[in-house]
């Protein structure tokens, strides 16, 4: 899409969010061309709003949390990596709690919610991030690492290796595009440990957590009953919570993307580098009629992409 997108409609949604366990109800808006994706808290006076991008991070431990001025929104990854993967480049997401609810563990609910009210194109053209030097990221043996795209497109190589007989070595490699994500990604649901969410809970996560929003891996299966969506079911859920952290660069990219074993405060560091080193990529705008010529930009303050 050449052209900047919002929903045509408004749309509402209710459920429990994953790790505080609080019932929330949230109504996403369609909103002005070049304002981005914004959150307001309608249960706190003022209806605070905060804005989806990087320099709006507090916290990535099991999920990504924005905030500003002391409020905060949780768990946003499911929800941005749909508005990311289906091409939503404006929209409000009003709640009326601390966390976007984890519906049934994935992103598919809000693709359905999205495609059943459609998208309405915008004056203002879309930029694209164009990766055009390496951009890495590592902790001990993982790493999330951008490099130039050969064909101007968006390519991923995921890996995950956690050492366990349900979920060792896996791999996704592929062009990331709205029918890739709606068909090989977007159904992929969250997952964790048994042994872990004792742990999980004595932390005050996972408070919402059950077999109805993740797949929970004991010492030698699935507790689902109905087992898994995709045999490599895990790591396309990396790609997607990946998806939700990339988003808040605040506009699409264009490059190869390779992640090992990575998480949310990688991917959080990953759009970090990014943002702070401008001379190894360049914006275009897909309008241009010179698609070659790219323009180079600054960022805002608040780490939001120009447009």
């Amino acid at each position: 899409m050449k052209m900047q997108h919002t929903i045509k409609d408004t749309i509402g949604f209710s459920g429990i969010g994953l790790h505080t366990g609080c019932d929330v109800n949230v109504r996403l808006i369609p909103s002005g061309e070049d304002t981005g994706i914004t959150f307001l808290r309608k249960d706190i006076p003022g209806s605070p709003a905060i804005r989806a991008v990087a320099s709006n991070v507090v916290a990535t431990s099991y999920a990504t949390t924005i905030g500003a001025k002391g409020v905060t929104v949780s768990t946003i990854e499911h929800l941005m990596a749909a508005l990311y993967g289906l091409g939503v480049d404006n929209a409000v997401v009003e709640l009326d709690g601390p966390e976007v609810p984890v519906m049934d563990g994935s992103a598919s609910h809000f693709i359905e919610a999205i495609e059943g009210v459609g998208l309405r194109a915008q004056a203002s053209p879309r930029r694209h991030l164009v990766i055009k030097r390496p951009i890495k990221v590592e902790d001990r043996d993982k790493y999330v690492l951008f490099l130039p795209s050969e064909e101007a497109e968006f390519t991923i190589d995921y890996s995950i290796d956690f050492s366990h007989p349900m979920l060792n070595k896996q791999t996704f490699t592929g062009l990331f595009s709205t029918d890739v994500f709606k068909e090989e990604i977007a159904g992929a649901r969250t997952f964790g440990f048994l042994r872990d969410i004792e742990t999980l809970k004595a932390n005050g996560l996972a408070k919402g957590g059950s077999l109805n929003n993740a797949i929970v891996i004991g010492d030698s299966d699935i507790l689902n009953e109905d087992g898994l969506r995709y045999p490599d079911e895990f790591v396309r859920h990396k790609v997607l919570d990946l998806m939700g952290d990339i988003s808040l660069i605040g506009a699409p990219v264009i490059g190869h993307l390779i992640a090992h074993r990575s998480g949310h405060s990688l991917n959080h560091r990953l759009v970090q580098e990014i943002l702070r080193k401008p001379a190894r990529w360049d914006f275009t705008d897909t309008f241009a009629e010179e698609k070659d010529v790219a323009l180079k930009s600054t960022i805002f303050m608040d780490g939001s992409v120009p447009v």
